[in-house]
């Protein structure tokens, strides 16, 4: 059988300034000191303008290929690009309130009210939409008055939905005694329900196919969907198929931590190369509980909040078509139980023995994508400049195989890496938002191949201290003309 290709890739935004103080860390930190931290957060949030305009978010839709970040001067939020689009070749940057009625399409057990006055507003910036215009928008009729809202955020833990700081709803908890179903939790789930079908919808779109085409889906999604008998449960797959039409499809949730995205793809790799499903998309949602998640070093620089975007991907896998770039099978790397657990140790498994495998040399690879978080997000935040770190490891092992010298590892970053211009929300920054721009450079005949790299923390679930990380490389399709 012919080897599986990456037929279509879409990324979206959506701006959601409203809900970052419903991110994890700032709700520890505002229900520890309201009085100060709220205030402080929304004096730093950005207008929909300003994320449009940040250079990092025009590369992750589309507009701009990441080296061009090179050529920007640092901070990237002092410098925006004028007259910047919300679209993108990939998809788009939503604002707050497409949002607020995705999510009301979304809820199909009535977890959100919505206030009467804002209803015509919210249903009128969504059917101005090009991809949801045509779809049945009744769910956003009617609307509650402020005052019944008010008493279900008083005394049964509803929680408030904002737009410009004005209550425009509630999100309601489902079950009195169940934690996993109170209004926070099903609020997260919702939105990455909604971010995941906007990437979907776009992905559609971009490959130019019927949505009953798919067969399929896998959703890479961090949220563990669920019920206090069955936590993990699941359900985004068909949950978002179900609102993009894909009625001849089945599906499921693949959960790796950071690396859910690359286990999702090389599962539909291996189902679209044995011939069991022909169209596959892998998707994912945004995450909620990032948001906000290192704004308190973004205080501390009296700079912008820059996590009050969440992220969305999707890919179509297929068989050969004769033009997509193919997916080398016996490029896949993992991260064996004995492996250890050393930077050094991960990047051999994933790196190091695929390539020797393949008889390629590292410098063989005309780009790498690791974890792709903008470093404008994590090193005010101390967490450093994670991409940089692995792509110098990388350019370290060069140094060791004796393929390049070590006055070579900056050359060698530059030009085989990228910055990273990623929401740093888990399984979206895992190397996969290169993957639209590694198609198109590679269909252009600008490179020949790209791998991509991403690790993951199993540790966090207290269940192991074992790391973990999957690999893969992408090369030009054989039948490609030039």
């Amino acid at each position: 059988m012919q080897a599986p290709v990456i037929k279509a890739c879409s990324y979206i935004l959506t701006h959601v300034p409203g809900f970052v103080r419903y991110g994890s860390k700032p709700t520890r930190e505002i229900n520890d000191d309201a009085a100060s931290v709220l205030p402080s957060i929304e004096t730093h949030l950005r207008s929909f303008e300003d994320a449009v305009e940040y250079p990092p978010n025009q590369v992750f839709i589309g507009n701009l290929t990441p080296d061009r970040l090179n050529d920007i001067e640092q901070p990237w939020h002092r410098h925006p690009l004028q007259d910047a689009s919300r679209y993108g070749k990939y998809g788009e940057i939503m604002p707050e309130e497409e949002v607020l009625g995705l999510l009301k399409l979304a809820d199909d057990f009535d977890l959100i009210w919505l206030e009467k006055e804002s209803v015509q507003m919210l249903k009128s910036a969504l059917a101005a939409h090009p991809l949801w215009k045509d779809a049945d928008l009744e769910k956003i009729d009617g609307g509650v008055d402020l005052a019944h809202i008010s008493e279900r955020i008083e005394n049964q833990e509803s929680l408030p939905l904002y737009h410009h700081g004005r209550v425009v709803g509630c999100m309601h908890r489902h079950h009195e005694q169940d934690e996993n179903l109170r209004a926070q939790v099903l609020m997260e789930n919702l939105m990455t329900k909604a971010s995941g079908t906007l990437a979907l919808r776009h992905l559609l779109k971009k490959a130019d196919i019927q949505a009953g085409e798919i067969d399929l889906l896998l959703n890479c999604s961090e949220e563990a969907v669920g019920d206090r008998y069955n936590r993990g449960g699941g359900g985004l797959a068909k949950a978002i198929g179900e609102m993009c039409g894909c009625t001849s499809a089945t599906g499921c949730d693949i959960k790796a931590f950071c690396v859910g995205s690359l286990y999702a793809l090389v599962n539909a790799f291996a189902l679209v190369k044995s011939g069991i499903f022909k169209k596959i998309a892998v998707v994912g949602g945004g995450s909620m509980a990032k948001l906000g998640m290192k704004f308190k070093g973004h205080l501390a620089k009296d700079m912008p909040i820059l996590e009050d975007l969440l992220g969305g991907i999707a890919f179509l896998i297929t068989d050969d078509d004769g033009k997509s770039p193919i997916v080398r099978l016996d490029s896949i790397g993992k991260h064996d139980i004995g492996s250890g657990s050393s930077q050094q140790s991960i990047m051999e498994s994933l790196v190091l023995k695929p390539l020797d495998r393949m008889g390629m040399k590292i410098i063989d690879v005309d780009k790498y994508a690791v974890e792709l978080q903008n470093p404008e997000v994590t090193v005010p935040a101390g967490s450093g400049n994670v991409p940089l770190a692995n792509y110098r490891m990388i350019g370290a092992l060069a140094v060791l195989r004796k393929e390049i010298q070590r006055a070579e590892i900056d050359r060698f970053v530059l030009e085989r890496g990228m910055p990273g211009f990623s929401p740093t929300q888990g399984h979206i920054p895992a190397a996969v938002p290169f993957l639209g721009h590694a198609v198109d450079a590679i269909k252009r005949g600008e490179i020949n191949n790209a791998m991509f790299v991403a690790r993951g923390s199993l540790f966090l679930g207290r269940m192991t201290q074992l790391s973990d990380g999957l690999s893969f490389l992408i090369e030009k399709n054989p039948g490609q003309k030039d």
